[in-house]
């Protein structure tokens, strides 16, 4: 279930650059969002997504991401900039553990729609067998 992507970098001494051109997101980038400023002890996402794949980046700080396939659990911590954790269609995610400065950056395939959400855990579980 978890796919982790290397995002390339140049090393520099006056510091990195990562760059995110085509191939290293296996999709068109429809959307660029990201959280910050996250409350100690808040979490974001519960949601899945039916067509919208997503990929997240830990940019600053760090957090972890569980995801639920429907059938088993998975938690990944993101705090590396060169990383990436794609999240396919379908799946269910919850982000928490945001450490202080954290910055979540997510790259999706897809416009925000409501109507490629679902919102309700039930549900997704009740879609999923």
């Amino acid at each position: 279930m978890k796919k982790i992507i290397e995002i390339p970098r140049i090393t520099d001494p006056r510091g990195n650059l990562a760059v995110i051109e085509n191939g290293v997101f296996p999709h068109d980038i429809k959307r660029v969002y990201y959280l910050h400023d996250v409350p100690s002890g808040a979490y974001r996402g519960g949601h899945a997504h039916k067509e919208c794949v997503e990929l997240l980046i830990a940019v600053s700080g760090s957090f972890e991401v569980i995801l639920d396939n429907g059938t088993t659990k998975e938690r990944v911590m993101l705090n590396n900039p060169s990383e990436g954790l794609l999240i396919d269609v379908n799946i269910w995610r919850e982000l928490e553990n945001f450490s202080s400065g954290a910055v979540c950056l997510v790259l999706a395939s897809h416009e925000y729609d409501e109507d490629d959400y679902i919102r309700n855990h039930e549900t997704y579980k009740s879609l999923k067998s």
